[in-house]
């Protein structure tokens, strides 16, 4: 009993890894994951205390089990035989084809990452490059929605800092679910994605496989509860102006929609504008076809710009990027919405065309744009392309026009409630990108900054368009183009 067991030392080495392994196995990581699970746990408990919309049961269901959940849906395996008979492709690869797809798909929401880390980091974010700002919100009507409603909110794409500045936003009242596009799928921003609740979508694939994959997905993220945001256009607008709506998710979201069942779909518009979008110039390039930049000059343009922020912020000569402004607007209830259609008695056949209701959710986010003052002084500045003018023509340009988008209901967020202030704020901003050349107080356009010009005017030309339609009024008479339709 008290002989030597003699060991060679790498035999120790391997003996002491595997003990160590075991350990941490069965003792140490249990206790991890017990100890931030309690800790997610008494988050949870404490946010949907507060929040107007509570996270639902299937959003805290563990990955794996949402997987075979989607893999082996009645109308995923429906496709999976019809393929396997019509292609005489195996059953089991059309299976392990489909588990790929849902491993892809399927989030790994997690309340700690989305509510301490992602919301502190966009918070931080968005605060350092805009003067943020909540232009108005129905809360009220978020707060009276059945417990049974699965919301979504629609909203129009400007920037990918979209992503962000509604994480931001909407975090006081639910826990949003994005599809993003394969861009994102690198690592670490992959993994982020997922705990954040995002899900990844190939946008350009015609694999009826996939599709079907994808629509049961978000089907069932529907039906469970889960509160969606949906960019309808489906891209950034490339010149500023509203797009028109396409129908993928919408349609996958909305098809086979039963008005008689307990569930209903809630869709909150959301509007969304920036004094400047940081992609601006590459998404005009974009428009107007040019050829792209190469990698290396996109890098070291980055590096530029990324420097030049830090040298101003070190001068003390840094401004914020204008206002990012966001409004939340009423909610369309999708039974509601059936009925006015008077379709109730062929709701099925009406759903699967999707566009009358994409048409109708396009026009209210269109409705609630927020206007900035960039946006204003653009809008003024198309009429003075040819000609010098004062910045107390342009003040007097922006009251009659304000004047005019009021009358017709619409919001305008005015920095200060001062619109001198505003037209400060939107004439400064081009005179920094050289928009503007000032002169002894007399301002011109620069003609090579002409579509960055129109860009910013695009993005409430319908709303300009819309009001001076309804109160069937002619454009200010001024020299220079005119409002309505100027390109």
């Amino acid at each position: 009993m008290n002989n030597e067991v003699a060991l060679p030392y790498w035999g120790f080495i391997v003996l002491v890894a595997v003990s160590s392994l075991w350990v941490l196995q069965h003792f140490l990581l249990p206790s991890v994951r017990w100890f931030f699970r309690r800790r997610a746990n008494h988050l949870i408990d404490d946010i949907n205390n507060k929040l107007a919309l509570r996270l639902p049961q299937f959003k805290l269901t563990k990955r794996e089990v949402l997987i075979d959940r989607l893999v082996y849906h009645e109308r995923v395996i429906a496709i999976v035989d019809e393929i396997a008979q019509t292609k005489e492709i195996p059953r089991e690869v059309l299976i392990r084809q489909v588990q790929g797809y849902a491993k892809e798909i399927v989030p790994a929401f997690n309340a700690l990452i989305y509510f301490k880390g992602a919301y502190w980091l966009a918070k931080r974010l968005v605060h350092s490059l805009y003067r943020v700002r909540l232009g108005f919100s129905e809360d009220s009507a978020l707060a009276d929605l059945d417990e049974n409603s699965s919301v979504v909110f629609v909203m129009n794409h400007r920037s990918n800092m979209d992503y962000i500045l509604a994480t931001y936003l909407a975090a006081e009242r639910t826990a949003l679910s994005y599809a993003v596009g394969e861009w994102a799928r690198v690592w670490p921003l992959q993994q982020l994605i997922r705990s954040m609740g995002g899900y990844f979508v190939r946008r350009e694939s015609g694999d009826p496989l996939y599709r079907r994959v994808l629509e049961v997905y978000v089907q069932m993220s529907a039906d469970g509860g889960v509160p969606q945001a949906i960019f309808p256009e489906g891209k950034l607008s490339r010149d500023g102006a509203l797009g028109k709506p396409k129908l993928g998710l919408l349609g996958y979201l909305v098809r086979g929609f039963d008005p008689n069942s307990h569930r209903d779909i809630v869709f909150v518009p959301v509007g969304i504008n920036y004094d400047r979008v940081l992609e601006d110039r590459t998404l005009l390039r974009s428009h107007q076809k040019l050829a792209k930049r190469h990698v290396a000059y996109t890098f070291s343009k980055s590096l530029s710009f990324i420097g030049k922020n830090i040298w101003q912020a070190i001068l003390g000569r840094r401004y914020r990027y204008g206002y990012a402004c966001v409004n939340f607007g009423k909610p369309l209830s999708l039974k509601e919405w059936m009925q006015s259609q008077e379709n109730q008695s062929n709701s099925h056949e009406q759903l699967d065309d999707a566009k009358p209701l994409a048409d109708t959710l396009m026009n209210r986010i269109g409705e609630i744009t927020p206007i900035l003052p960039v946006a204003l002084v653009a809008t003024i500045c198309k009429k003075y392309t040819n000609k010098p003018f004062s910045e107390l023509e342009m003040k007097s340009e922006v009251f009659e026009l304000l004047n005019r988008l009021e009358a017709a209901g619409y919001r305008a967020y005015i920095p200060r409630s001062d619109t001198d202030y505003a037209v400060y704020v939107g004439v400064r901003m081009f005179t920094l990108r050289n928009v503007l050349i000032e002169q002894d107080g007399i301002f011109t356009v620069n003609k090579q900054e002409l579509p960055l010009l129109h860009y910013y005017a695009n993005s409430i030309q319908h709303l300009i368009d819309s009001a001076f339609n309804e109160n069937h009024a002619q454009p200010l008479a001024r020299s220079g183009n005119d409002y309505p339709g100027t390109p």
